[in-house]
Order: structure tokens, then sequence, then C-alpha cells
């Protein structure tokens, strides 16, 4: 592991700076040791990332980003979690293996890269062979993406915003879309057109999920087009209507309601209307807390 890229940490774009090989916590929230809050199969990816037999998510405590809806703010404030070594992660990939998990999904790792890039080394020498999918809040940097080559196969980011205004009110990061958009682009790079095993499960490509927010059609519009135009169906695209309010968003009442059906189907609409074929949406109520999984530390 090259300490050095958490000696003055500049993984992603906080830039903050810190030094978290000695016990400093950056935006992120965490030091340079891991804390993982569950590591279990999940069933509700998308089909191709679960599939029948579920997906092998690892959630990591902490995040860059912070959006004041965030559906797992517990641990991205870095308020649960064990903290573990990293002989201890590699173990826990190889338990999942067992498990007979689709992959192994890696859920908000961005702060802790040097550290999974070591985990996975040690894991493919034990005998190691599922995808590895890198899933992200998509707010990265390109550079910190690049490090990552040969090391994921599938990568699930999401793209949140395109409005600067509307990515500053929600996750104080005015400059979301610049980056997340360069990251995407180094995603796609890396892994090229998507690759299907013989189950349907993806095993290379990239998946950009969208989360639809209560008056915010316009920028959703503004995504759908920025990834067909950019992209094409050289990627796929997870159009998602989950978004649930929780008691975090009481100060913002305009976002403090799930979306409608119609503004779902408008945005499906468009979507359509672009070109996309390679897709996915939901359907049925999607948005509740019961698709919040517990983060009481299983699997670690």
């Amino acid at each position: 592991m090259d300490k050095n890229l958490l000696k003055d940490c500049t993984l992603c774009p906080r830039n903050c700076h810190i030094d978290r090989t000695m016990g400093q916590i950056g935006a992120c929230r965490e030091t340079e040791e891991l804390v993982v809050a569950r590591a279990a199969l999940h069933m509700w990816e998308e089909p191709c990332i679960s599939g029948e037999k579920g997906s092998g998510t690892v959630f990591f405590s902490g995040c860059a980003l912070g959006c004041v809806y965030c559906q797992n703010h517990n641990i991205a404030k870095g308020l649960a979690g064990k903290r573990i070594t990293i002989e201890r992660l590699s173990d826990i990939f190889m338990e999942i293996q067992d498990k007979r998990a689709n992959n192994i999904n890696l859920v908000t790792p961005g702060h802790f890269i040097p550290q999974i890039m070591e985990v996975i080394d040690l894991a493919k020498a034990k005998g190691l062979h599922l995808p590895i999918v890198y899933n992200s809040s998509g707010y990265e940097k390109a550079e910190t993406i690049k490090l990552l080559k040969g090391y994921v196969d599938v990568y699930l980011p999401d793209l949140k915003y395109k409005s600067g205004e509307i990515s500053k009110k929600y996750s104080n990061a005015e400059n979301y879309f610049e980056y997340a958009a360069e990251a995407i682009q180094e995603m796609v790079r890396q892994t090229g057109e998507p690759v299907f095993d013989e189950d349907g499960i993806m095993v290379r490509g990239v998946i950009v999920r969208h989360l639809t927010l209560p008056g915010c059609l316009k920028d959703s519009k503004d995504i759908m087009e920025y990834l067909y135009e950019t992209f094409g169906n050289h990627i796929y695209i997870s159009i998602m209507n989950q978004y649930t309010p929780l008691s975090n968003v009481i100060q913002y009442p305009e976002i403090n309601r799930k979306i409608t059906e119609e503004e779902y189907d408008e945005l499906i609409d468009y979507a359509l209307y672009l070109g996309v074929e390679n897709g996915f949406i939901q359907e049925g109520e999607t948005a509740s807390e019961s698709f919040i999984p517990e983060f009481n530390e299983e699997g670690v």
C-alpha cells in the first residue's frame, strides 16, 4: 500500500491534505483504518449485479460527499462500523465468495482505495476470482480512479446532479458534475463495452445510476441527455425512483416527499425519446425504508 497517498490525502475532490496515517480525519470522516459496517449478500441491486445469488456487498463507513438526504447517513458520517485489518477484509472477500455471491461489491470505497488495492492483491493470492464492483457516489477524481485499472471489473457510479446550484445545496459540492463526469469517462475507458456471463451477470462494464429527486426533473433530464450524448448505449443507465425522505431532510421541505409516479414516468419517457436502450427502471414500492439494510456489522 502506498501510504504517501494517505499522508497528504487528496484522493477525493475535497483535497483535505491531511495526514490520515496519523489519525487525522478529513471530509470522509475516516483515518487510514478500514471501517466496515456490513458485509453480506444483497438482493436489491440491478438484476445483472445481484442476479439470483446476490451481490456480495461490503459497506464501508465514511463518505466524502455527504448528501443531506443520504439513506446510509449513519455509516456515511462514520457513526457505525467496525475497524478491521487488511488481512481480515481479504478473508471477508473469501467468505463472500464461499457464499456463491456473483461479485464483491465495494460500497462507498473511494477514501480507502490504497488499502482496497492491497486487499484485492491479498485475496487473489488466496484464490479470489469474483468480479470486483466499485459502487460509488460518483464524486471522484479521475486520477484516483486510474489507480484502480486492473483491480475493478464493473463500475457502478452515481451521477446525481448536472446543476452546480443543486449539488451545492444538497451535497455542498458545487463542482460535483465536473468531477463525476471525468471520473465516469475514465471508468468507461478502463472497462470498454459491457460484458455479461452466461447467467446474465455483468462481469465488465459501467452502470451509471441516477436517483431522481423531488422537484429536480429538469436536472434529471439534463443528466439523461448528457449520458446518452456522451456514451450512447455503450453504458447502462439505472433510473431510480427509490428516493426516501428521512428525518434528516425536514429542513429541506421541497425534497421532504417521495417523487410522484408522473415525475418518474416523464423521466423514463424522456430517456426513451433520446434513444436509451440499455437501462434499468424500478417498479413497485421501492421508496421504502425497508430497502435500507441494517448496518449491524453483519459479516464483519
